[in-house]
């Protein structure tokens, strides 16, 4: 009865994040940027082959790359915007709204609360960058066609290899936007104010990557939560470079761990006055 119960609770949140306009406006606008990309890349016709991780300039050679290049973009700014959004909304934007107080006396466990809520923030993480990757193909596949998939190694595999390549880059975005929604989770259950709890979230992003820029800092930058999200790129090679993957996928469970106990302890003695 109990996991019938959780499982009810967790549908209903992401019916509520999933009804929230606002929410959808944002999904919009993620699948709206790499279509953009692809229109303008379309327009102007670049010429040459990418050699950074965006992978720009090989759009107009096949369009599977429209889908590579936004989310080795909007990695950087867009998704974890997108992410910070629904955190604002997981604690402080309940408690704005005078909910939360209502949701503890249904009963509901404070931690099976907070579970269930970063549950569904983990989901959002996930469909963030499928999303971006969904649009891009089709956006790609309409204006230049799929081919198969020219690696940063210079080697070429079939599409079907390089969409399921695709895929777990997708994946790998996924666990390192959860580990943003951790830290957005914690920063969520200090304030009643979804607004500055998306800002905060935001803001934290911005400063890591500013502190990621700083080559005296590089002692830092390994354990700073951006350092491996450009690594989703390394399964482009071939071989595919896991080094990196499997260190972002450490230091994201960290920040999991991390945040989501301070996250819960900060909850489970929170006084809720709304």
């Amino acid at each position: 009865m109990s996991a019938v119960r959780a499982l009810r609770l967790f549908g209903s949140e992401l019916r509520l994040i999933a009804g929230r306009r606002r929410n959808q406006v944002g999904l919009a606008v993620l699948a709206a940027i790499p279509v953009v990309m692809a229109i303008a890349i379309r327009v102007s016709r670049p010429t040459g082959r990418g050699h950074g991780p965006d992978f720009i300039t090989e759009i107009s050679e096949n369009g599977f790359f429209v889908a590579l290049s936004a989310l080795s973009v909007m990695i950087t700014f867009f998704l974890p915007l997108a992410v910070a959004a629904l955190c604002g909304d997981a604690i402080s934007g309940e408690a704005q709204q005078g909910t939360l107080r209502y949701l503890l006396t249904v009963p509901v466990h404070r931690t099976r609360l907070l579970l269930t809520k970063y549950a569904a923030l983990v989901v959002g993480a996930f469909i963030a960058p499928l999303t971006v990757a969904i649009a891009g193909l089709l956006a790609g596949w309409a204006l230049f066609g799929l081919k198969p998939v020219r690696l940063l190694s210079g080697t070429e595999i079939p599409l079907a290899e390089g969409l399921g390549r695709l895929a777990l880059m997708v994946a790998y975005l996924g666990v390192c936007l959860a580990a943003l929604a951790a830290v957005g989770l914690f920063i969520s259950t200090l304030t009643e104010q979804p607004v500055a709890a998306t800002l905060a979230t935001a803001g934290v992003v911005m400063v890591v990557w500013i502190l990621h820029a700083v080559p005296q800092l590089d002692w830092l930058h390994p354990w700073l939560i951006v350092h491996h999200w450009t690594a989703g790129t390394d399964l482009f090679r071939q071989p595919i470079f896991t080094d990196n993957l499997q260190r972002g996928l450490l230091l994201a469970a960290g920040y999991i761990v991390v945040f989501g106990s301070a996250a819960w302890a900060r909850f489970s003695n929170k006084d809720i006055t709304s």
